[in-house]
């Protein structure tokens, strides 16, 4: 299903939809290694079929695995599970152009313009996040955002 200014439409081939499913559930999985309690997210950057990337959104390397302070806020330096996986493979030898983002929660304005300049041509989301501003964003680019909805 693709989502298109707030209407989903059925966008995607049946077998694209089992793949999607596929990643969606590892990114699920994936999200449960964040150290954060208010929110666990995770992502994977798939090219050619392939996984080259994964992220969860948690504090930067080096830094106390504690997320949020002592009344439940997040802690500003805390990196989101797109930006991860993005940073991720900007240290390696490939690159996301042309990649599907698999995210659990729809990515925040921030993250939206880190993904379009990463070269990420496809969305696949679990849920929404509460300001749709960024996927607007992202479908004026022309990236494909696809609403998944699983059991």
């Amino acid at each position: 299903m693709r989502y298109l200014w707030g209407e989903i439409v059925n966008m995607t081939s049946e077998k694209q939809q089992r793949y999607d499913i596929a990643y969606m559930k590892m990114a699920i999985e994936w999200a449960a290694l964040s150290h954060c309690t208010r929110k666990k997210v995770g992502a994977l950057l798939v090219k050619d079929g392939m996984i080259i990337s994964d992220g969860y959104n948690g504090t930067p390397s080096g830094f106390s695995n504690e997320c949020e302070d002592e009344q439940g806020e997040t802690h500003w330096y805390v990196l989101h599970a797109e930006a991860n996986a993005i940073l991720k493979v900007a240290r390696s030898t490939n690159n996301a152009k042309d990649c599907t983002l698999y995210i659990t929660l729809s990515p925040c304005k921030e993250c939206c313009k880190l993904i379009l300049q990463s070269g990420i041509h496809r969305i696949v989301y679990h849920q929404a996040y509460k300001d749709p501003t960024g996927l607007r964003f992202l479908e004026q680019a022309g990236i494909e955002i696809v609403a998944l909805e699983i059991d």
